[in-house]
């Protein structure tokens, strides 16, 4: 080739690369509402040297109020100031360098009427936790994905197994014919990692949800169905971290972006530091900026684009979908003062909301520090209603499998509940008998129907929220040693066509699955009507010959709650119960519909839960 005309060529190769058109890959929010409560909106706009423009907008009751760049020429971030009286409608976004310009149709649409006001879920709900890859496949058409590395292989435990929402709705139903009134699915954002996918928790795009699941619009109308049959839907989320293969990841805003500018650091998980006197700042520091994994990468929630996008991105999915809640994952991971900004912003919009955050500890105090109200010695002030009640779920789990002489006994659950004075609000708490990261509870009560059944009745009638986990009315089974993911994870039997066992329909299961499941039923169905157990008070009293008494009383109601861990019938003489069986005869067994003497004493049938409804 002529020298000069190579010369020439590689001369004119940068201003080839300049003139590139401009154009816009990414807006996020995708679209937002007129009517909100906070009137500034940020836009994070994404595109090949977008910052190079200049955004202009045109559109009553809404203007810019400021541009900012930062170390990424690929990004923009523009806030608005959205009006009271905005109109809905689209409106034109117009970016210009020059003689040069991008046009980007922006919608804003009409808020909900009532929005702001919708109920959260509460102490009346029962919470039905499934992981959607797990539970149903409705559309085999959708197990696999273009541009989707992580295949369906239903024989691989740690594979995506193929269920969807469509699985989910096309089960509504049954699920609130065994009276749950929530439903929390784990994440159903896009994870487009290449293994390992089907959990969830590693979020690739925060404004999509996976195709492998189904649309966004899908998810939108599965939510409405829900609705339409007296269940409410729980949106997980998480604010600690992402997928290593979110597009962020190859295109970061900034080199601050995520925590340890980017760099793999382990967290070593020293929850206690946060308000431990004695801690140093480099345990504090791991304990929110060190990473699960490698291919988790933690947010920097202390960077206020980071900070403003998470808060911003949950807020859409509750009044885009119409959400009666969120679960927040990994709660007290995340920055601490981004996570006081955002529980507070979330329930700013939404006063009558529930929000539930994972702070997956034993200790009480540990968990109480996350919850609203709660007058901490190190000043951070909560705005979250709920907490997962880890504390009391994992002596409840010691307590009835343990053997008799052991650590622990009924006298541990009296003693956890009668704590609660640590808790700001503990009938706000979310009681839980298993989820997804936990060996099955059946197999951890050593497959004993009886003790399976007090667990069952005690999550029913405590003075808390209650959670389900798919699979634990039939009595699914795990191992019990050690973290196995997988066995704690399998399908659930009838979700998929060619199934020998279905648990929707009882065909397969064996006589105790289904009367486990009768059972489970029974119990839901009656709490839903039992708005002494919702918003109650509560008394127990210290557990003797191993057994333990609690009631829940009202100004109109009282129920009685007994529970006999002996091998044998055992005999109580009432009237130590005086207080609240004063002049009390008779109560009637709330499983079998038969009347109970209360007459001077009592017999509990061995390893039993007996729940009576005072006369």
């Amino acid at each position: 080739m002529n020298q000069t005309l190579a010369a020439a060529l590689l001369a004119a190769l940068p201003f080839v690369a300049h003139a590139e058109p401009y154009r816009i890959d990414h807006m996020d929010p995708p679209l937002w509402w007129t009517g909100m409560h906070n009137s500034k909106l940020q836009l994070m706009v994404h595109g090949p040297r977008i910052a190079d423009l200049e955004p202009a907008l045109a559109y009553p009751g809404v203007r810019i109020a400021s541009v900012s760049r930062v170390a990424n020429k690929n990004y923009l971030f523009i806030d608005l100031e959205i009006a009271p009286d905005a109109a809905p409608g689209k409106m034109d976004l117009t970016f210009k360098h020059g003689n040069q310009d991008v046009h980007y149709s922006y919608q804003l649409l009409a808020r909900a009427r009532d929005s702001a006001q919708r109920i959260g879920f509460s102490s009346a709900d029962a919470i039905y936790e499934v992981m959607p890859d797990r539970y149903a496949n409705g559309n085999p058409a959708n197990d696999n994905a273009a541009g989707m590395a992580d295949r369906v292989n239903r024989a691989d435990g740690s594979g995506r197994h193929g269920g969807d929402i469509k699985g989910i709705a096309d089960h509504l139903d049954y699920i609130a014919g065994m009276g749950y009134t929530q439903i929390w699915p784990t994440p159903l954002l896009e994870s487009n990692m290449p293994d390992g996918s089907y959990h969830g928790y590693a979020t690739t795009d925060h404004y999509r949800i996976d195709p492998r699941y189904g649309s966004n619009e899908e998810y939108r109308g599965f939510v409405a169905q829900a609705r339409a049959r007296g269940l409410g839907v729980i949106q997980d989320v998480v604010l600690n971290h992402i997928g290593s293969k979110h597009w962020w990841m190859q295109d970061m805003p900034a080199p601050d972006w995520l925590t340890y500018q980017g760099k793999y650091v382990p967290t070593e998980h020293h929850r206690v530091a946060l308000q431990d006197p004695y801690a140093s700042d480099e345990d504090k520091r791991n304990f929110t900026e060190g990473w699960f994994v490698q291919g988790m990468p933690d947010l920097n929630q202390a960077n206020p684009y980071v900070a403003t996008y998470l808060i911003q991105n949950d807020i859409w999915w509750i009044e885009y979908a119409g959400l009666s809640g969120l679960r927040v994952d990994t709660y007290g991971y995340s920055n601490n003062d981004f996570l006081s900004r955002w529980s507070g912003s979330v329930m700013a919009e939404y006063p009558k909301l529930n929000l539930v955050g994972e702070e997956w500890s034993p200790l009480i105090p540990v968990v109480a520090h996350w919850q609203e109200g709660k007058q901490n010695f190190n000043g951070y002030v909560s705005h979250m209603p709920s907490m997962m009640d880890f504390p009391l779920t994992d002596t409840l789990r010691r307590a009835l499998s343990a053997a008799d002489g052991e650590q622990y006994s009924l006298t541990s659950l009296y003693e956890t509940l009668s704590q609660d004075y640590l808790y700001p609000n503990p009938g706000n708490l979310v009681l839980f008998e298993g989820n997804h990261d936990v060996s099955r509870i059946y197999s951890e009560l050593n497959a004993d129907d009886a003790l399976f059944r007090m667990a069952m009745a005690f999550v029913a009638t405590a003075p808390r929220i209650p959670q389900f986990y798919a699979g634990t009315e039939i009595q699914m089974t795990s191992t019990t040693k050690g973290r196995d993911d997988a066995s704690y994870r399998h399908d659930f039997p009838g979700g998929w066509s060619g199934d020998a066992v279905n648990a929707f329909t009882g065909a397969g299961l064996s006589a105790q699955q289904l009367a486990a499941q009768a059972y489970v039923k029974k119990l839901l169905n009656w709490r839903k009507g039992a708005a002494v157990i919702h918003h109650g008070k509560m008394m127990h009293y210290g557990p003797e010959q191993n057994t333990y008494v609690y009631f829940r009383y009202d100004g109109a109601k009282k129920v009685m709650v007994a529970f006999n861990k002996n091998k044998t019938d055992t005999v109580l003489k009432t009237a130590r119960f005086h207080e609240m069986l004063d002049g009390v005869r008779s109560g009637v067994d709330v499983a079998t519909g038969r009347r109970v003497s209360l007459d001077g004493e009592v017999t509990l049938p061995a390893r039993s839960a007996l729940i009576l409804e005072i006369e």
